[in-house]
């Protein structure tokens, strides 16, 4: 079943493993980058014998951090090959060393010799492959259902679905995705299922009882159907797009923009570029070439949400922006968690400076308001002109930002689990075993707060979106022509009383219901997770 809901579908699958991929790459380019920045700022004031140092002692500790996150992982104890007799502390000292050593070895055979050059071209070999098989017209595509034609002299559509006129070719594209996901779901809605009843060597687990409270829980179910639909969305968005985005929003002035339209007034089919129509459909209020919902321009092109005040496709705007919010909101919570659960263990485990130097920091950062810390460091970084800053034109950025805005508040809200586990006999005799450190945060500590960071994330998540787009609102943050939905509000505020009502409220409409849709999942979650609380929270309410 799993192929033959994968096979029509291949193509897409590629390209999000190559999109994947993509993102890795950039934050290995960046880590790789470092040692070299670091060394460029020191010799430019201390000369080029200390820069290099620099640059060296900066690689060798990035190193070391990865040989520490890799130590618990090592298949055998190097000191023990070697014939050493080491204490446990110095047994872990030393095998943090020689993981170092030998990335350092493998680096510079990588960096220093031919074999590097030999691997990146293999690689680049295979990304190339995987590329070309991206481009395979898949079931879902623009390609397999086109929605963009001409019409002729006696009224019929060329180019199109069947031809179809572009809104009914359009529609059945649209309906085709929401089918095909709904089918995709309830697959793995069913497996899940199958696997719980017959594969599982357990009867029960704590998560089954999370799984039935929450398909009990109608407004964490709505929030759930929410918040698929929006990553549906996302995902899907190229094809539920009405137009190619680099043809009609990023590059409508080149020449894969060019399109077919029956032109009235002269009788024959001519052509025009995506830019200049745009000119001509711009909804700007009254007096302008407004195209409203489910309106067609004058040049044949359907705008199943209007066009925007440049006269670009809404649909397509609306269906990439989601596609932007997603990205930033999932990098930033993902970070956030990562960073406040390494906190939070670690306070809680050595307490003391440890913990007290926590507290003062994050602290110090949460007096800061949210929105003025975002908005303060998007200006900085934005206008510092740093690499990090390019991505979806200060997409990235903004999601490392939220990380570290919302880093603190999540720490403060698992630090009490962290404590109360700390001190739980499973973690006692873990230590009388001689575990490491960091294999009892690993295995005995964050199993236990992870529950806490999903909930604060899924309802962390929601505030993100609004966050980033209020700056888009007010010009920060993620700029053009990356799509944002902030911008589109921005942008038709002016219009909002004229029959170009439709660019700041489909979009702030579209805002509202992603957010209160992640909020009520949250709320589920959290029901779900611990049923009393929402018992204990009517009590309070009714007192009250």
């Amino acid at each position: 079943m799993l192929l033959l809901l994968i096979l029509p579908e291949f193509s897409r699958f590629i390209d999000w493993a190559l999109t994947l991929g993509g993102g890795v790459k950039f934050v290995l380019d960046g880590f790789i980058a470092a040692p070299a920045w670091v060394g460029s700022n020191f010799e430019e004031s201390l000369g080029f014998l200390v820069g290099s140092v620099a640059s060296d002692v900066t690689a060798l500790l990035l190193l070391f951090v990865l040989a520490t996150l890799l130590r618990g992982y090592l298949p055998l104890h190097p000191d023990s090959k070697l014939g050493l007799e080491l204490s446990r502390s110095r047994r872990i000292w030393f095998e943090r060393s020689f993981l170092t050593a030998v990335f350092a070895a493998v680096t510079a055979v990588l960096v220093f010799t031919p074999l590097g050059a030999a691997l990146r071209n293999e690689a680049g070999f295979y990304v190339g492959t995987l590329d070309s098989l991206s481009e395979i017209q898949t079931l879902i595509s623009r390609e397999t259902i086109p929605n963009h034609g001409y019409q002729t002299a006696d009224g019929s559509w060329e180019g199109t679905f069947l031809g179809l006129s572009p809104r009914y070719a359009w529609l059945t594209r649209f309906l085709v995705v929401w089918v095909y996901a709904a089918i995709f779901i309830a697959w793995l809605w069913r497996g899940y299922n199958v696997f719980r009843e017959h594969y599982r060597s357990m009867d029960w687990t704590p998560r089954d009882d999370v799984v039935d409270n929450l398909r009990n829980h109608n407004w964490g179910i709505f929030g759930l159907a929410i918040v698929l639909g929006f990553i549906v969305l996302a995902l899907f968005a190229p094809t539920i797009a009405t137009y190619p985005i680099q043809e009609n929003i990023y590059e409508p002035y080149s020449g894969d923009s060019e399109f077919k339209y029956f032109d009235e007034e002269a009788g024959e089919v001519q052509t025009a570029l995506h830019g200049d129509a745009n000119l001509d459909s711009r909804s700007q209020g009254e007096g302008s070439g407004t195209v409203s919902i489910n309106e067609y321009d004058d040049y044949d092109r359907y705008a199943p949400l209007g066009t925007t005040t440049k006269g670009k496709d809404m649909m397509t705007y609306i269906a990439y922006g989601a596609q932007t919010s997603l990205t930033i909101g999932l990098v930033a919570i993902l970070l956030a968690v990562f960073m406040a659960l390494l906190l939070s263990l670690a306070s809680a485990y050595y307490g003391g400076i440890v913990d007290l130097v926590t507290i003062i920091a994050t602290d110090s950062i949460i007096s800061i308001p949210i929105f003025v810390l975002v908005l303060m460091m998007s200006v900085v970084f934005s206008q510092g002109d740093v690499w990090i800053a390019e991505p979806m034109d200060g997409g990235f950025l903004l999601a490392l930002i939220y990380a570290f805005a919302y880093m603190p508040s999540m720490w403060r809200s698992i630090r009490g689990p962290s404590l109360q586990v700390a001190e739980e006999e499973w973690v006692d005799a873990a230590k009388s075993y001689g575990q490491t450190p960091l294999a009892i945060m690993r295995k005995h500590m964050a199993p236990y707060v992870l529950s806490y960071l999903i909930i604060y994330s899924s309802l962390l998540i929601g505030g993100i979106i609004i966050i980033t787009s209020a700056l888009a609102f007010l010009g920060y943050g993620v700029t053009a022509p990356t799509p944002e939905w902030g911008r589109l509000i921005s942008n038709g505020r002016q219009a909002v009383a004229t029959e170009s009502w439709h660019v700041s409220t489909v979009s702030g409409v579209m805002i509202a219901i992603v957010v209160t849709g992640f909020n009520a999942l949250g709320d589920g979650i959290r029901d779900a997770i611990d049923p009393q609380a929402e018992a204990n929270s009517g009590n309070a309410g009714g007192g009250a």
